[in-house]
């Protein structure tokens, strides 16, 4: 009995009076109803303050700061950089250098150009100005230049531009601890280029962009080139497929308008020449082509009417097709252009050379028709019965002679209607009419003689054209 008690006795002192035991690792292991009474309480109240379980109370987020470390230690918000840099004193000198990357296309049909380059801004501004032990400068991405004073540059007479953003925004910004700023862009615009093309495609063009302050006068702000003359740099694989870029050049002007006032202008001045082998290839070439083979129909007897009018109405709408061809990518100026000149006089050779055909074929039919009224008028008296004389002559002679006809006589003069050939006769052939050792009888020669001066007067004459044309262009 005793030894049943004191059993009972020592189990309820352990399971009551326990408080905290050890795991099997060491751990301290605390009774389970403390632990979870203690995080079912919300807050209480000590003193008169709200007091918070460890668990639930909020860690603040130290990534949503307002205000980055470069911006305190730039001091952004204690100044305000929506007024320029000494407001209320002398200009602020802001410095520019540009480094062409690449001049896309030429136009002359939009008379436009298309460049991309890189431009680079340079000021002191003191309010960014930092103190710094290893006087080393601090560099950012475009997020920095919406809240700092930035110069407001801008494109004169662009058409079109925009800054890359691949993979992120192309803007550096440059602070250095004295308030030294560097602000560079790489930017692609297309910008109008005024083109003469009166000498095309023998020209020399030369295009300008224009680089200025949009708000600030040359009172506020005053651009000039950084480095003077070599404030400007190029790549050296640039090219184009149809100039020849011959020089780059840096200029500053003012720049006036009756509403705001003088604003500081730079200018990035090239100078291109067209190559001409295209052109040589493309249009002057066929056109001479043409022009030399419309001359072969002088060389083609008269009497071959299909074999002269398809040649000369085929040489007149090919060139017809090149002109069109030409001015089809040609802006609709008003001015007559060096090519115009050369393509329409060969347009006039060619046009005269059917021309020529058409004069040659109608005189010969009236001529003809004249002949045939003579000899139905009067008989002829001094033919030959037969062509037995011609055995001396060949086939190609006697195709060339023509009729024999008759020599008429007016009021005592003889009048030959048709170039004469002389044919010693012999003795032994008999002629009617005539009597002798020889006599001499007229033929008439086929080829007219039109066609004969055409042969040496359009090409001689085309001949002179290309030269005075190619020395006056060159």
């Amino acid at each position: 009995m005793p030894t049943d008690v004191l059993l009972l006795l020592l189990l309820a002192s352990m399971v009551g009076a326990s408080v905290r035991s050890v795991g099997p690792r060491g751990h301290v292991l605390q009774n389970y109803r403390k632990i979870r009474f203690k995080r079912e309480v919300p807050l209480t109240l000590k003193g008169h303050r709200k007091v918070g379980s460890p668990i639930l109370r909020r860690i603040p987020d130290i990534t949503k700061n307002t205000m980055s470390n470069s911006e305190q230690l730039l001091s952004i918000n204690d100044h305000d950089f929506t007024m320029r840099p000494g407001f209320g004193g002398p200009a602020v000198p802001v410095g520019v250098d540009v480094q062409v990357e690449s001049l896309d296309t030429i136009s002359e049909v939009d008379m436009d150009f298309t460049m991309t380059l890189y431009i680079r801004h340079y000021w002191k501004d003191e309010r960014l100005s930092f103190h710094s032990t290893t006087n080393k400068s601090m560099t950012f991405d475009g997020r920095l230049v919406k809240k700092i004073w930035v110069p407001d540059m801008f494109f004169v007479h662009s058409k079109k531009s925009f800054t890359h953003d691949t993979t992120t925004d192309n803007v550096m910004l440059r602070v250095y601890p004295d308030g030294k700023v560097l602000y560079s862009q790489r930017v692609t615009v297309t910008s109008m280029c005024s083109m003469d093309l009166s000498r095309f495609p023998l020209d020399t063009q030369t295009c300008s962009l224009e680089i200025e302050s949009y708000a600030y006068t040359d009172d506020d702000l005053m651009l000039y080139w950084k480095k003077g003359n070599n404030s400007l740099s190029t790549d050296e694989n640039i090219s184009l497929s149809q100039f020849l870029i011959q020089e780059f050049q840096t200029t500053t002007k003012l720049a006036f308008y009756s509403s705001t006032g003088w604003y500081n202008r730079l200018y990035i001045t090239f100078t291109l020449r067209r190559h001409i082998f295209f052109f040589l290839l493309q249009t002057y070439f066929p056109a001479t082509l043409m022009v030399m083979l419309s001359w072969v129909s002088f060389w083609i007897d008269r009497r071959a009417v299909p074999a002269r009018v398809p040649l000369g109405i085929t040489t007149v709408l090919t060139m017809s097709t090149i002109i069109t061809g030409v001015n089809a990518s040609m802006p609709r100026v008003s001015y007559i252009k060096a090519v115009d000149i050369y393509l329409w006089v060969s347009f006039v050779f060619v046009f005269l050379s059917v021309i020529e055909y058409a004069a040659v074929n109608y005189l010969s039919t009236v001529q003809e028709r004249k002949e045939k009224k003579l000899r139905e008028r009067l008989p002829c008296t001094c033919g030959m019965t037969h062509l037995g004389m011609m055995g001396s002559y060949s086939e190609e002679d006697v195709n060339n002679t023509g009729n024999y006809d008759c020599m008429l006589e007016e009021n005592g003069t003889m009048k030959q209607q048709r170039m004469m050939v002389h044919l010693d006769i012999e003795e032994n052939n008999q002629i009617t009419g005539h009597v002798g050792s020889s006599a001499y009888s007229s033929m008439w020669v086929d080829t007219h003689a039109i066609d004969k001066y055409s042969r040496v007067i359009f090409p001689g004459s085309y001949t002179l054209f290309n030269i005075i044309y190619w020395s006056c262009y060159l």
